[in-house]
C-alpha cells in the first residue's frame, strides 16, 4: 500500500494578511483547522506542518500536531514541502501539499488526490471542479484547466480555457465545461525532489502558476471535486469565514 505524507506549508508573513496561519477562528487557529482536516483523510499517514517561523512551529506542538523548521530563503510552498520530504520522507512514495489557508478543506479532497497514486504511472496529481457561475470564467484570481481524455492537464491559464469564438461571454457557463484549478497537490517523492530543482519556466512567469513549470517536464493527472475551497487570502475573506462559522459552528 502506497505510503502518503500530508505536508502544510505555512509561513507567517503574508502580503495581504500577515500572520494569517495563526488567525483564531471560532477558538482555534486557521492552520490546526487545516491540521485536523488533514488527520481526518483516510489516505493520508502523516501530517507534518512545513515552516519557517518559531511562532508557528511552536503553536503546531502546542495543539499536538507535528512540524518541522524549513530554510527561510525558500521562494514557495512547494519547496518548503520538497525540503521536509528530504528531511522526514524516507518510506513515503506520495507526498501531498496541503495549502495553510484553506481551514475547511474537506478530507476526500485529499483521498481523491491520493487515489491518483493508485495509478502506478501518476507523477503528479491534483484537483479540479466545474465552475457554475459564469463570473468565475473571468476571474483572473481563479486559476483554469483544461485536460486531455486521459484525465491529464493541458494548460492552466487565468484566462478563460478555453476561449469560446462568436459565443456571447454572458452565456459561457452554459455552453461549454469549464474548470477551475483547486491548490492541492500531490507528487511521487522523488518528483517533487526533481522540481524543486528547475529553474523558472518563461510561461510559469507570465501567468504566475508555477504548475505550469512542472508541466513543462511532467504529466499532472486530475481528480474532480464537486467541493469547492475556501482560500482566505483578505481581510474580506477573514470576515466572510467567521460570518460562516458564527452560524456554523465547527
Amino acid at each position: 500500500m502506497t505510503k502518503i505524507l500530508g505536508i502544510i506549508p505555512a509561513r507567517y508573513n503574508s502580503t495581504r494578511l500577515p500572520g494569517k496561519a495563526l488567525i483564531d477562528l471560532g477558538g482555534k487557529s486557521m492552520l490546526q483547522r487545516v491540521y485536523e482536516q488533514v488527520r481526518k483523510a483516510q489516505q493520508v499517514d502523516r501530517v507534518v506542518v512545513a515552516t519557517d517561523d518559531a511562532r508557528i512551529y511552536e503553536h503546531v506542538l502546542a495543539f499536538g500536531g507535528e512540524a518541522a523548521m524549513t530554510d527561510p530563503k525558500h521562494q514557495n510552498g512547494t519547496d518548503r514541502c520538497a525540503e521536509v520530504a528530504q528531511q522526514i520522507g524516507a518510506g513515503f512514495e506520495v507526498c501531498i501539499n496541503i495549502q495553510g489557508d484553506e481551514p475547511f478543506i474537506d478530507p476526500s479532497q485529499i483521498d481523491a488526490v491520493a487515489a491518483l497514486f493508485a495509478q502506478p504511472d501518476t507523477q503528479i496529481g491534483t484537483l479540479v471542479k466545474k465552475i457554475d457561475v459564469n463570473d468565475q470564467i473571468f476571474d483572473e484570481k481563479e486559476a483554469k484547466v483544461i485536460f486531455n481524455a486521459q484525465h491529464e492537464a493541458i494548460l492552466f491559464s487565468r484566462s478563460p480555457l478555453p476561449y469560446l469564438h462568436q459565443v456571447p461571454k454572458t452565456t459561457w457557463a452554459q455552453t461549454f465545461d469549464f474548470y477551475k484549478h483547486l491548490g492541492i497537490y500531490g507528487f511521487r517523492t522523488e518528483i517533487l525532489a526533481n522540481i524543486a530543482q528547475l529553474p523558472p519556466d518563461p510561461l510559469e512567469q507570465a501567468e504566475s502558476l508555477e504548475q505550469l513549470r512542472w508541466l513543462a517536464h511532467y504529466r499532472i493527472k486530475i481528480a474532480f471535486s464537486h467541493i469547492d475551497t475556501v482560500s482566505v487570502d483578505t481581510p474580506e475573506d477573514l470576515e466572510k469565514v467567521r460570518q460562516h462559522l458564527a452560524t456554523n459552528p465547527q
